[in-house]
């Protein structure tokens, strides 16, 4: 069994790497950040620990204690544990979900912890920054991927000038390249027209400040679908 002072050790280095992932959620304004990742790390490696070290006096031949004693159990079930609290970091707004990169971090943050206890500091220390490149690095890309080939999905609201022609609005978006017009309406709102459409497309910014522009049209609002 490793001394106090290399189990102390390991729990400080799941504090460092814990914070090392909690950092960069932190500065991303997530909802779980630098303390909570620390926490599940530290929790973790604990939990580890007392699981791989903490049994040792009732380890032994089944007659002799009258007991049997699985290890693993306590570090299995952190991996269970640490799901329920990454629930409470994903959130549903409408149509959309968030938080479940946060949710993954914690997962993996807790499996950071659990390495430590078990003496892999290398595995720990690589994993640590694979997860830290991968929400860092890879954020770029990813924004440049849903640009250019992720359809997304709007709710788009037209508010027209009293003496507008809808149809001429409406045959406008209609005809909008690339775009796919899932649903159009008009209505009256008061004393003014709106012109409701469901689009699809890769690009639909460009394509909003289009509808923007047009001597029709006095104000637009967005809503994702």
């Amino acid at each position: 069994m490793p001394t106090d002072a290399e189990l102390a050790l390991r729990l400080a280095a799941a504090l460092v790497l814990g914070g090392a992932i909690g950092l960069e959620r932190e500065l991303s304004g997530q909802v779980a950040g630098l303390r909570t990742h620390m926490m599940v790390a530290l929790g973790s490696c604990l939990f580890g620990l007392v699981s791989a070290y903490g049994f040792d006096d009732f380890i032994g031949p089944r007659a002799d204690t009258n007991l049997q004693v699985d290890v693993t159990r306590v570090a299995s079930n952190i991996v269970t544990g640490v799901g329920f609290l990454g629930g409470g970091a994903i959130l549903k707004s409408g149509a959309s979900v968030k938080g479940l990169t946060t949710a993954a971090s914690l997962w993996v943050t807790a499996a950071v912890g659990l390495a430590l206890a078990f003496g892999s500091l290398m595995l720990a220390a690589v994993t640590t920054f694979l997860l830290v490149f991968a929400l860092t690095a890879l954020r770029a890309p990813r924004l440049w991927l849903r640009q250019r080939f992720v359809a997304s999905r709007e709710s788009v609201s037209l508010q027209l000038r009293a003496d507008a022609d809808p149809t001429t609005v409406i045959a406008r978006v209609r005809s909008l390249p690339g775009v796919e017009v899932a649903a159009i309406t008009l209505r009256d709102n008061d004393d003014e027209m709106v012109v409701e459409a469901a689009l699809r497309g890769p690009d639909l910014d460009v394509c909003l400040a289009e509808l923007a522009g047009l001597d029709e049209v006095v104000g637009v609002s967005v809503g994702t679908m």
